[in-house]
């Protein structure tokens, strides 16, 4: 019983995480300016995909008889307030933007990672949804990462 306690806990820090990137990805599109419409579009789908990892998630608890807990991390809510300090002091530039986005990707690839570690003892089935969903976090890292570079 404690390994799936331990699980629907980690499952639901992945929640808490993936709704701090859905908040933050969606503020960071309202930063941009008018021209930024490829990354408005990036945004908002990167956005979409926690939402479907939320679901996923919380799908995998529902199975194991647990109880999803829909909040978002304080640290998220700090994230996004420097987000906002930040962007008043930079007039919503490009770079910036993709900078902050950044390290709210590492953020969510540290917590998927931990996630897997051995010690989570996370079920097989489990650790195959975590697996995929990191796979694509670290995709949509490296593409905003990409993003990032090339504003230099």
């Amino acid at each position: 019983m404690e390994t799936t306690e331990k699980s629907i806990e980690i499952l639901n820090d992945l929640i808490e995480i993936n709704n701090d990137r859905v908040a933050g990805f969606a503020h960071a599109a309202q930063e941009l300016q008018e021209k930024d419409l490829d990354l408005r579009t990036l945004f908002m789908q990167l956005r979409d995909e926690s939402r479907r990892n939320v679901h996923e998630l919380g799908s995998a608890i529902h199975k194991t008889g647990g109880e999803v807990e829909m909040s978002m991390s304080g640290s998220g809510a700090i994230h996004r307030m420097w987000l906002d300090v930040k962007s008043a002091f930079s007039g919503h530039d490009r770079k910036t933007v993709l900078e902050e986005c950044e390290r709210g990707e590492d953020a969510i690839k540290k917590a998927y990672q931990a996630a897997l570690s051995a010690e989570s003892g996370l079920a097989p089935e489990v650790t195959e949804i975590v697996t995929r969903q990191q796979q694509r976090i670290i995709e949509a890292h490296n593409q905003v990462k990409a993003l990032r570079d090339a504003e230099d």
